[in-house]
């Protein structure tokens, strides 16, 4: 259901208009129209402004496409209409849609008209609940990712003309005995692209009688742009696609798989992200995949922009992946002691020598499934995982030498890796911990560190702020006697969470602070040591930890720029072993912020911030810190084997008083104003594609056919902003 723009009114009743145009005096309007259920119809009229029936020319027919995707199956009913009847200069007449006792009354003259065609012209897409079936999944929800693709889906129609500054791309494609079927449905995909200037470079080296040589002469015949190379013998996956890339003589070469397919319009986006940004030397797109009968799409995977540490410990940007040629040429092609992982290690080494790696927000690649596939079946390529954790270490010694791997192993799934650092357990870690009362709370944050945590350099900064009960008094006493390395210090002001952090970073002694609350509590011992492997790095400036409910379900895996109108928690209340989208709360990789509930960052960097704003005294500081170093150029890594309970917020309370209602909404106010720019441009660690009303990285309700980084619109944002109650 290519270009549908789906109106939903407050009742039952919906319906589209697709074109609509004035010609020698007459209406012309196509669109359709369902009530309900399948079996109710639509009628339509039109009357003039003093209310008489004007004779207009309605043709009924059938719209299987409207059906399915609002009924998720094929009825026979017409769904579809054209209406035409004359229309006199400067006059309204009334089109009315009526379904039962639902009726849809639509002005229609001169202005209403252009606003209408303005709004086509936009295409604004409007995803819906169904029958009450909404998108709570995008993963193994098959009719919601297939209504998804079919409203989301707009191609050109037109081939696309270049110029001579056009990048010219090197599709690489090596064959090792392909089924004839899929490498004729592969090559089809590139024939039709919409963007035509192209080659494709392709290798076999199957076996003697295996190869499919009479398949690619036919398209050879046809098409001067297919290039074929018939190899002597099988050199195995790096060695058949160097071979490929050895006739390569595009500006950028383009992997695929000899069964995968390309979305018609893919050379056609990467050309143009490569016009937008000149400096971009590698690119990469979202996919899915297909099923072996080339029918069904499903499993979207929509990514983040560029996330070096997701890359370190999954290989995401996987299809389609781009890369400069000159690049290739400069920094050598696919290396055969790497076979199964052949690409991730290239991808690994392209990007970190990249001037840019660009991310188009769109499904361009579509990954072919069948038991013989590593997407279907993962235990089949055992080798390649191997080889991917050997990818990670060598990339690792490439570009941090001074950072120590100790090993690498699989993580939640295969594919996943979780690498353990070695770390220097001599460096202290100054734990700044505000609380007032709650002595209970405040002794499970403390003592677990202390008898079953790994690190032990430790010194507790515990800044008392106005606790009114003896009982916490006496355990301050207590619990400095017992463990020297623990320190009261006192803050006599009104509450405000920044300043108490500021005023206890002052009496830290060590390299690192773990700026932590008073309701968390240790769960995985080593957690200290994984949050460090990753601040040791220049380039990391801090680190979150993935923390869980007393239930278990996540309280924090992450922080989304835009979520809920400002920030939220990602896959709040999941389960994070097995309830999240493609594993990401079981996946470290780096985010635009993380909660300072438990949050790592160097002392220094800390200090030449000038630590937490105390504008905001309660809400949005450790936010608005996480992106004070993103400015800096450092990043932000979320590591979900860093893990503890969290208890939220006990000790201060609920914001349910009218005083801190309006200082909460003040504190989002000034976090709008400061960061506007990036709530409107979008957080480039999520994918426009997805939701900004939940946290559980489900299909967004709303996207706009130029899918660029708008979340909100201007007109939203300046309304957030100058929210007060």
């Amino acid at each position: 259901m290519e270009n549908q723009v789906i109106t939903l009114d407050k009742k039952n009743m919906k319906y589209r208009f697709e074109n609509i145009k004035v010609t020698d005096g007459c209406l012309n309007l196509d669109g359709w129209a369902v009530g309900e259920s399948p079996e109710q119809s639509v009628t339509i009229t039109a009357t003039s402004s003093e209310g008489r029936s004007i004779p207009a020319k309605i043709t009924r027919m059938s719209r299987n496409d409207v059906s399915n995707a609002v009924f998720g199956d094929t009825f026979s009913n017409e769904y579809g209409f054209t209406v035409v009847y004359p229309l006199a200069a400067n006059e309204n007449t009334y089109l009315i849609l009526q379904c039962g006792n639902e009726e849809k009354r639509i002005t229609l003259n001169e202005k209403s008209i252009k606003v209408i065609q303005y709004g086509i012209k936009l295409k604004r897409f409007i995803v819906y609940a169904i029958q009450g079936k909404t998108f709570d999944s995008v993963r193994n929800r098959g009719i919601d990712y297939e209504m998804f693709r079919t409203l989301s889906k707009r191609y050109t129609g037109l081939k696309i003309k270049y110029t001579e500054q056009s990048p010219k791309f090197s599709i690489i494609i090596p064959l090792y005995e392909t089924p004839e079927r899929y490498l004729k449905e592969l090559l089809e995909s590139i024939q039709n692209q919409s963007y035509e200037k192209f080659e494709v470079c392709l290798a076999d080296g199957s076996r003697r009688g295996k190869d499919v040589s009479a398949i690619v002469q036919e398209y050879r015949y046809k098409d001067e742009r297919f290039k074929y190379k018939r190899l002597a013998e099988n050199k195995g996956i790096a060695g058949n696609t160097n071979e490929a890339l050895s006739m390569a003589e595009g500006d950028f070469i383009v992997l695929c798989d000899h069964d995968d397919l390309l979305e018609k319009d893919a050379l056609y986006w990467l050309a143009e992200a490569i016009q937008k940004e000149p400096e971009c030397d590698c690119l990469y797109s979202d996919e899915d995949k297909i099923d072996e009968n080339s029918e069904r799409y499903f499993d979207p995977h929509f990514k983040p922009d560029y996330n070096i540490d997701l890359l370190c410990s999954v290989n995401y940007i996987c299809h389609v992946f781009a890369v400069r040629k000159s690049l290739c040429d400069e920094y050598g092609g696919f290396r055969s002691e790497y076979d199964g992982a052949q690409d991730y290690d290239f991808i690994l080494r392209m990007t970190e020598k990249a001037r840019k790696t660009v991310h188009v927000p769109k499904v361009l690649y579509h990954w072919r499934t069948h038991m013989e596939s590593t997407s279907a079946n993962p235990e089949s390529k055992m080798y390649a995982y191997e080889a991917g954790a050997r990818a990670i270490r060598e990339h690792y010694h490439r570009v941090w030498p001074e950072i120590r791997i100790d090993r690498i192993e699989n993580g939640i799934s295969l594919g996943i890796y979780h690498t353990y650092f070695e770390t220097d357990e001599n460096e202290m870690i100054s734990v700044i911990i505000p609380n007032k009362d709650h002595t209970e709370d405040l002794d499970k944050a403390i003592r677990p560190m202390i008898e079953k945590g790994s690190w032990k350099n430790l010194e507790f900064i515990i800044v008392e702020n106005n606790s009114t009960e003896a009982e916490t008094f006496a355990y301050y006493e207590k619990i400095q006697k017992e463990y020297p390395q623990i320190r009261v210090v006192e803050y006599t002001g009104p509450f405000n969470y920044s300043r108490i952090n500021n005023y206890g970073e002052k009496y830290a002694n060590g390299k690192y602070l773990l700026l932590m609350n008073n309701d968390v509590e240790l769960i995985e011992k080593d957690s200290l040591k994984e949050m460090v492997g990753y601040l040791q790095r220049d380039d990391v400036g801090a680190v979150g930890c993935r923390l869980l409910y007393e239930d278990d379900t996540i309280q924090h895996a992450g922080v989304v720029i835009g979520i809920g109108g400002v920030a939220d928690h990602v896959f709040r209340g999941k389960q994070s072993e097995n309830d999240t989208y493609f594993n990401r709360a079981m996946t470290a990789q780096d985010y635009s912020a993380v909660t300072a509930a438990v949050m790592m960052v160097k002392k220094k960097d800390y200090e030449e911030l000038g630590g937490f704003d105390e504008s905001f005294e309660v809400a949005f500081n450790d936010i608005d810190l996480c992106l004070r170093i993103r400015e800096k150029g450092k990043l932000v890594v979320y590591n979900p084997y860093a893990c503890f309970h969290h208890y939220e917020s006990k000790s201060r309370g609920a914001e349910d008083t009218p005083e801190k209602k309006k200082r909460f909404n003040n504190e989002i106010s000034k976090f709008i104003d400061r960061w506007y720019d990036l709530l409107v441009a979008g957080d480039p660690y999520y994918n426009p594609n997805l939701s900004i009303t939940r946290n559980d990285y489900v299909l967004r309700n709303l996207f706009i056919d130029k899918i660029g980084r708008m979340y909100y619109s201007e007109r939203e944002i300046k309304a957030l902003r100058n929210k007060r109650k």
